[in-house]
């Protein structure tokens, strides 16, 4: 019998919203899983999906313990009010269940309301909610942009591509075996990510790093949690721009809020879109507990 699809919920803390970064803006990252195919028979079922309104339990966040999603992946473009407490409870129990979370968030306290997830959540650190405990991280970094404070590690233009570091030992979601050294090595840029690192005792380790255009800083870009008899994988990533349309495709547009000159480098780079898809896959499939 062929294998059933791997169920991935692609999801949102906002409720849709055509000028604010809705799942909409997410529409080739869903495009690309859907494609993909297993002995002949497509290997995601992918769903899309904005939360409905804030302030009370969402249908699908505050039920996700009791779904049949395999892996959740949830982009925290929020002002801080995106999850309810009963949101938060069930993804914690759907990770409990040995379902997998990708967690990305961005900037200052935008997408702070994941902080109260169980685990994943604690990787994530925002400029007034869980502050890096390493108090050196806690300054500003994109100088630009006056009106974002830290976290903002600035990796280049929106548009553009930066060039990342896997950290040893190579994890499965930065393998490209096409590539040189058989690493990733290139994701889409975004002038001010946000910060994370690995809790202690949850098993997890940073497992890529980038290099700050401004300071010379390094900033991580991925914690991944390996799975465990208690919990299953998870990974907290620095930003949800590594995975909009306009960040791998200006031309898409974006907000109109979105003040910063976008660049060119990612279309210049055939390497820079293909390295990125190879992170997408790598990450969907790890998530369900497969490789590529």
């Amino acid at each position: 019998m062929p294998e059933s699809p791997i169920k991935v919920l692609l999801q949102t803390t906002i409720p849709t919203t055509a000028d604010d970064w809705s799942i909409a803006r997410f529409s080739l990252l869903g495009q690309f899983l859907r494609v993909q195919q297993r002995r002949g028979a497509p290997l995601f079922d992918v769903t899309m999906r904005d939360r409905e309104n804030v302030g009370s339990p969402d249908p699908v966040l505050s039920t996700l313990d009791q779904s049949d999603f395999d892996e959740m992946w949830l982009f925290a473009v929020d002002a801080g009010n995106g999850l309810t407490a009963a949101d938060c409870a069930a993804i914690s129990g759907f990770r409990r269940r040995g379902r997998g979370l990708l967690v990305t968030r961005d900037h200052m306290d935008l997408g702070s309301s994941i902080c109260d997830l169980g685990g994943v959540g604690e990787a994530h650190h925002f400029h007034s909610r869980n502050l890096d405990p390493d108090a050196t991280r806690r300054a500003l970094d994109d100088s630009i942009t006056k009106s974002i404070s830290w976290p903002n590690f600035h990796s280049g233009a929106n548009g553009d591509y930066q060039k990342i570091r896997a950290i040893a030992p190579l994890h499965p979601v930065l393998k490209n075996p096409h590539a040189a050294g058989g690493a990733i090595r290139f994701l889409p840029a975004h002038p001010h990510e946000g910060d994370v690192s690995a809790p202690k005792n949850q098993g997890a380790r940073v497992i890529a790093e980038g290099t700050s255009k401004v300071t010379g800083r390094p900033f991580n870009i991925a914690v991944a949690f390996e799975p465990n008899s208690n919990a299953g994988p998870a990974i907290a990533e620095s930003s949800f721009h590594h995975f909009v349309d306009y960040n791998w495709d200006v031309s898409r547009g974006c907000p109109s809020f979105v003040a910063e000159a976008p660049g060119a480098g990612f279309a210049q780079e055939p390497n820079a879109l293909l390295d990125t898809h190879r992170y997408v896959l790598n990450a969907a499939l790890w998530l369900a507990g497969s490789t590529a």
